[in-house]
């Protein structure tokens, strides 16, 4: 695979665009049917009945968008070697079908592993933005290879 990122591309500071997302009904409501079929996910008039006032997407929905946008911009495009997870996940406003999102990841830090320095530990922020309103927040860790080799 052609990489385009390493761990010193991760400096602190740093924002990536992740582009826009189209948020698509029919992927909207497939993915609460299988993962959150709450009623206001799922109902048209549960939803046009509930405080949103129409059908929203679950979190995790717009989670996994923000995620697919992240993959397909940095993570395809670099030497990731995973995530031990992270501190903060948050959905703060209601998103709708044929929402456009713009997505971003910030660089909070980045530091080379002490134990094993072939792993960089970049520490990350993850958002996505229906015009001014945050939609979409999540802290975590990635790790990412440093130009050290690991042991053989």
């Amino acid at each position: 695979m052609d990489t385009s990122y390493t761990f010193t591309d991760f400096t602190a500071g740093r924002v990536f665009d992740l582009g826009p997302i189209e948020v698509d009904g029919a992927e909207m409501l497939a993915f609460a049917q299988r993962f959150d079929p709450q009623p206001f996910h799922v109902d048209e008039q549960a939803g046009k009945e509930s405080l949103y006032g129409a059908v929203i997407a679950s979190g995790w929905f717009t989670a996994s968008l923000w995620m697919r946008a992240y993959a397909d911009t940095v993570l395809n495009r670099s030497v990731s070697l995973g995530s031990p997870g992270g501190e903060e996940l948050r959905w703060p406003a209601p998103v709708f079908a044929g929402d456009v999102l713009r997505a971003s990841m910030e660089v909070l830090e980045a530091r080379v592993s002490n134990s094993k320095p072939w792993m960089g530990l970049v520490r990350l922020r993850g958002q996505a933005h229906r015009d001014d309103v945050l939609v979409f927040s999540s802290t975590f860790t990635g790790i990412f290879g440093t130009d050290v080799p690991p042991p053989s």
